[in-house]
């Protein structure tokens, strides 16, 4: 097998970067099994460690070359892509990764429910069986990017007579069903980056379902922490919150004072050394799929960027008075680290809901990673269908 460098200049030679449409030069990355290579061969990969992933990119990055947009597609990038991997049939990853990876079609993630968040097991949209598909009926929240998506993953109860975490399945929906309503869910910055989606008589064929009829729990997990390994790990020295309020530091002397550069040091120490951990992490990833580790990252992600953006309007306190009008905006993707301070501020009280609440992510450290006792749960072991609601 040529090495890794070798497969990127063939890959250059064949389509010049700065001429190629991106999509079809993502195309033939995907077809190179340069898109992850430590996906089997022949669906994006050559089989290799994960770490040599970052030798591509690299060397991709270097010339110029077309990304895939994470900004608008992190959903199926992430999320998606790792879970077909993991749970999907062939014709399922056949017919959905090279797309994905090429942001030709967009995708979105259809868990949460008004009354099942922080507890996912709880979704009350229900999956029926018809003949070779299901008949789908039930409403999801927060679902980040749905107005914009192709695709969605779905978690929905196929089986109420069973205990709540065992009458789950999960499958592959398309968002152009004629059942599916999409309504924005405008937020405290004034944007609407969420939406509340209602499925109504939704029709998904069983070919599209992703894992064994009641394994939608087990599937769902891989996809949650992959999610959280997504939002917290893996991001360079000085990304973020902390990267923003550094720099201004460096190019303002008019906010330093002695009380703020001790905060400032404690804060950048904190968010490098979970920086640290998230490659550790990462690395970790060589030998299987993320485990319960990912909640720590994740809960430390959010702490820090709630509290590095509480101090940057420290730093600046008028500036967090400036805004814009609050005129409602669809987003299209990107980083809101562009924003103000006080924009910064607002949209961080989002990072301990988004991917798993930072209560939900204590549960997960201390029954998963720690051994302790689990809370009292009254739910536990009985039908779904008798559960209070």
């Amino acid at each position: 097998m040529p090495d890794l460098q070798q497969r990127v200049e063939e890959l250059l030679a064949s389509h010049d970067p700065q001429t190629s449409d991106p999509a079809q030069f993502l195309g033939a990355q995907f077809d190179a099994g340069l898109a992850w290579v430590h996906f089997p061969q022949g669906k994006g990969g050559l089989g290799l460690s994960r770490g040599r992933q970052l030798e591509v990119d690299a060397l991709l990055e270097e010339a110029g070359a077309p990304r895939p947009d994470v900004a608008k597609n992190s959903i199926g990038l992430g999320m998606a892509a790792p879970t077909l991997l993991a749970f999907g049939t062939e014709e399922l990853q056949q017919r959905f990764l090279r797309p994905l990876f090429t942001c030709t079609e967009i995708w979105c993630q259809l868990f949460s429910e008004p009354g099942a968040g922080s507890d996912l097991a709880g979704v009350a949209t229900r999956a029926v069986p018809d003949g070779d598909e299901w008949v789908v009926d039930g409403q999801k929240v927060w679902t980040s990017g749905a107005h914009n998506a192709q695709f969605a993953i779905l978690v929905a109860r196929t089986d109420p007579t069973v205990p709540k975490h065992a009458g789950m399945t999960y499958f592959v929906v398309d968002m152009s069903d004629p059942g599916i309503e999409v309504r924005p869910l405008r937020q405290l910055t004034g944007e609407a980056e969420f939406n509340e989606v209602f499925l109504t008589g939704v029709r998904v064929p069983d070919a599209h379902r992703v894992g064994a009829v009641g394994a939608g729990w087990k599937v769902a997990t891989t996809t949650l922490n992959n999610e959280r390994v997504a939002i917290s790990a893996g991001n360079e020295r000085e990304a973020g919150q902390i990267g923003v309020v550094t720099q201004r530091w460096r190019t303002d002397p008019s906010v330093r004072t002695p009380g703020h550069h001790t905060e400032l040091m404690q804060w950048w120490v904190e968010t490098e050394v979970t920086r640290l951990a998230g490659e550790r992490l990462r690395q970790g990833l060589e030998v299987g799929q993320p485990g319960p580790e990912s909640s720590a990252m994740k809960l430390a992600f959010a702490h820090q960027a709630q509290q590095v953006s509480g101090f940057a309007l420290e730093v600046a306190p008028e500036e967090g008075l400036e805004y814009h009008d609050w005129t409602m905006v669809r987003p299209e993707g990107g980083s809101f680290l562009g924003h103000g301070p006080g924009f910064r501020y607002l949209r961080a009280k989002g990072n301990s809901i988004e991917g798993g609440t930072s209560e939900i992510m204590r549960n997960v450290i201390a029954e998963r990673v720690l051994g302790l006792p689990p809370d009292h749960r009254p739910d536990k072991g009985i039908a779904f269908k008798d559960v209070p609601r």
